[in-house]
């Protein structure tokens, strides 16, 4: 079976012959307002460790900034690559995250679970006091931050899982997931030219359905920005940077779908999105953790991203992207992404 390296301390690998396949065995503990499982809301006892190369962190990183979690929910941040063993602190002075005191997160794993068998991965949520990780499971705990973290959250945070929606935005998520935010990988790392001619037709007829669902209406579920959106969001700022080449999805670039280009862009151009996008480093990930695909680990220049600035016309079809709330203000100064990671002017007031 193979892992990705996102979920995987030893990277993403090709095993001939054989589909591609996620490990999705999570340490699935929850944080919530009434500590059922130990781990009450409380804030500043947990620190988020994230990587901004990685899609399922990215998550993490815009729902916390979305609903303004962050001088509740301390963040560490991973370095672009990692070695076999783990995610490493190494953008930390000294390489040591000055909260935990860690090198590695493996540490944190290691804390509670002295001979936790799996990959260590990104997100995870650790318990300060303790120093030991609580969680890895990372679709729940977006879902966590919007439902148990409620009580913390800024004034006119929006409403990114509103109940009426839940069961509409859950089948969305799960077909962005499986054929989408997977899909990709299942194209990347197939073993096979039928498994992988099987993904990349799965993953381009969902796009087209996106495209299809998105043409009037400016997002996934309702006429706000959801859950579904962020998790569609962070796939499609990856496309053409990496998946588009170094994965093979190749049938179109996403500059190429206009529908879904310009949805992409007007996310990205939404507070909490695109000011949380580090495409040097997503593009470090990759072609230098993934060995086998790019063996050389030579990075590439392009595309040009400054594009994901230009207009995208989406406001005509209506909605409000915060529902009655409000945006978030302008990043914390020690969580802005770096000009020359991003696009310059990523953050932009609604």
């Amino acid at each position: 079976m193979a892992d990705d390296n996102e979920h995987s301390t030893a990277g993403a690998y090709v095993t001939s012959g054989a589909e591609f396949t996620r490990d999705t065995n999570y340490i699935t503990t929850r944080i919530t307002a009434d500590g059922r499982d130990g781990y009450p809301v409380v804030p500043g006892r947990y620190r988020l460790i994230a990587a901004r190369a990685c899609p399922w962190a990215n998550r993490t990183l815009i729902v916390r900034r979305l609903l303004g979690l962050e001088d509740v929910i301390s963040v560490g941040l991973c370095g672009p690559t990692h070695d076999q063993r783990s995610w490493t602190f190494d953008l930390d002075p000294g390489g040591v995250d000055p909260v935990l005191g860690y090198e590695r997160l493996q540490q944190a794993y290691f804390a509670r679970f002295p001979d936790y068998p799996r990959g260590i991965t990104v997100p995870a949520i650790v318990d300060v006091p303790s120093q030991a990780v609580v969680t890895n499971d990372y679709p729940q705990i977006t879902l966590d931050f919007s439902t148990e973290w409620q009580e913390f959250h800024r004034e006119g945070a929006p409403d990114l899982y509103p109940e009426p929606l839940r069961d509409e935005i859950d089948a969305v998520a799960q077909r962005v997931f499986t054929e989408v935010n997977n899909g990709v990988y299942r194209c990347g790392f197939a073993g096979s030219q039928e498994a992988y001619e099987d993904a990349y037709d799965r993953l381009f007829t969902t796009l087209d359905w996106l495209s299809d669902r998105l043409t009037d209406q400016r997002y996934l579920v309702g006429d706000t920005i959801t859950e579904a959106d962020v998790r569609l969001f962070t796939t499609l700022a990856r496309f053409d940077p990496v998946y588009h080449g170094h994965f093979k999805c190749n049938r179109h670039k996403l500059t190429e779908l206009p529908v879904l280009w310009a949805y992409g862009r007007d996310l990205f151009q939404t507070p909490g999105f695109g000011d949380t996008t580090d495409f040097t480093q997503i593009k470090r990930h990759y072609y230098v953790v993934h060995t086998d695909l790019n063996p050389t680990q030579i990075v590439p220049k392009g595309p040009d991203l400054a594009n994901w600035l230009s207009p995208h016309f989406r406001e005509q079809l209506g909605g409000r992207p915060f529902g009655d709330g409000t945006p978030p203000g302008p990043p914390k100064p020690a969580e802005v992404v770096p000009a020359e990671d991003g696009v310059p002017g990523g953050w932009l007031p609604d």
